[in-house]
């Protein structure tokens, strides 16, 4: 008689299920959720500088934007510590909460003050988001399919970019509610979505290999029993439970594991994070001031121009996703991250040479990012996969927040004060900067790539249990 499968072995052989499609909704929208929020503020961008709105300048909306990215370090930090001491569950039901609470406030702003602090909170709920459901649907997700999931997941951001853009069109028309009151809409809309959710990943389980490395073995057991009936009946007999360890690694630990055990991959994932987050922030959050200062594009209409933007943002996970599975990690995240900054380079040079007009300015940025979509998400892909399960959550986070600190914080301040000045050189060295990070990027994935495909996660990065730290 054949032995027992192990527990993550059970979860790697499900056949995909619509138990699967359910924890991909459910978990997946915190992406919507985000990409609502950064395109609402992109598409309103310019009508916040209203009198009769918020009135505010150029740089304040870049700063706006930065203490948004500054919030979700926070939040990544805290919530990623807690998702792995107090379980994956608690966290993505909690972080979802921060960040329904946050933008009902930031509908109710005043003034530009309020607007950042409360810009501040939304972030701190993202950032949560992005650690625990990360860690939770990377551990329930066939081994087989993880690389193409993750990353549809990841590029579901730009679903909530569309609807974000919609929302704007619709919402600042004169005829609906206008400027004065649409923006503050727009908000309530991201509110309203989150509550729906929340109800929803109410019913998600608690991941069961953090259950097993926290002693609950039975209660593992339990839960993929229940997995493997939903997802067709599918039986393996009573588990092992063996390597599992009932506490959280302390400090001590988790320096060792990033910096003596896995020194390469910490470089790697941290190369992948700071060179995604600046290329992204550095160019989403001042989408809508490039649109309307150098193209004379009307602000109520900006939303039109998001659509094939986030059209081209969407496709690139969905059709390149899997070929990480396929061709392998390493030479989807070198070539994806390195063609993307070459397309960025060129797109740079034809605006700086005044060759684009509004349309194929966003027909060249929708090209850039078919590709930068996928090596953005693989980047999140990545650092979910390479480290021990017992700090996994925590390695998101430490890594979110000190790649997105170092490549996102400035970024749209930055960017912000450079189309202020209303200089395209000056637009144009943001730019070039930006696409020679991923190429960077691009070479350390290459030369450090961990070759994840297909593989377990204990086999990726084995439980701390079955290799004490000294």
């Amino acid at each position: 008689m054949a032995e027992p499968l192990s527990i993550p072995a059970r979860l790697d052989r499900l056949p995909w299920s619509g138990w699967h499609w359910r924890v991909v909704v459910a978990l997946g929208v915190a992406w919507v959720l985000d990409g609502l929020e950064v395109t609402i503020v992109g598409s309103i961008g310019s009508v916040l500088e209203r009198p009769d709105t918020l009135g505010l300048g150029a740089t304040q909306i870049g700063w706006a934007g930065s203490l948004y990215v500054a919030g979700a370090v926070l939040g990544a930090l805290a919530f990623g510590r807690m998702a792995d001491r107090l379980g994956r569950k608690r966290l993505f039901l909690l972080t979802l909460a921060v960040y329904m609470a946050a933008t009902v406030a930031t509908a109710f702003s005043p003034g530009f003050a309020v607007f950042a602090a409360c810009r501040f909170v939304t972030g701190v709920g993202i950032g949560g988001e992005y650690a625990a459901i990360n860690s939770a649907i990377d551990e329930l997700i066939p081994a087989r399919v993880r690389g193409r999931v993750n990353l549809a997941i990841n590029g579901s951001f730009w679903v909530g970019a569309a609807l974000g853009a919609l929302l704007s069109l619709v919402l600042l028309d004169a005829r609906v509610l206008g400027p004065q009151l649409g923006w503050r809409a727009g908000f309530l809309a991201g509110a309203v979505l989150s509550l729906a959710i929340l109800l929803v990943r109410r019913h998600v389980p608690e991941s069961p290999r953090w259950l097993l490395a926290h002693g609950r073995g039975e209660e593992a057991e339990r839960i993929v029993a229940q997995i493997e009936m939903a997802a067709g009946g599918v039986r393996a007999g009573a588990a092992s439970h063996a390597h599992h360890r009932s506490r959280v690694p302390d400090w001590r630990e988790v320096v060792h594991v990033l910096l003596r055990r896995y020194p390469r991959r910490s470089v790697l994932v941290l190369s992948l994070m700071a060179s995604q987050a600046f290329f992204y922030n550095a160019i989403f959050f001042t989408y809508a001031l490039v649109l309307t200062r150098f193209y004379g594009v009307d602000a109520a209409r900006v939303g039109l121009f998001i659509f094939p933007f986030a059209l081209g943002n969407v496709l690139g996970p969905l059709l390149l996703g899997p070929l990480f599975d396929h061709w392998g990690r390493r030479t989807m995240i070198a070539a994806t991250y390195g063609l993307s900054g070459l397309a960025l380079l060129g797109t740079g040079v034809a605006f700086l040479a005044g060759w684009l007009d509004a349309m194929s300015q966003t027909l060249a940025w929708s090209a850039v990012f078919f590709l930068a979509s996928a090596a953005a998400s693989s980047a999140y892909l990545t650092v979910s996969e390479v480290f021990p399960l017992e700090m996994r959550a925590l390695a998101i986070s430490i890594f979110y927040a000190v790649g997105t600190g170092i490549g996102g914080f400035a970024a749209p301040a930055l960017f912000g004060a450079l189309v202020a000045s209303g200089s395209r050189l000056q637009v144009f060295g943001g730019y070039a900067f930006g696409a020679l990070l991923v190429i960077g990027a691009a070479a350390v994935a290459w030369r450090y790539g961990v070759d994840a495909e297909r593989k377990s996660l204990e086999e990726v990065a084995p439980p701390l249990g079955t290799h004490p730290v000294p």
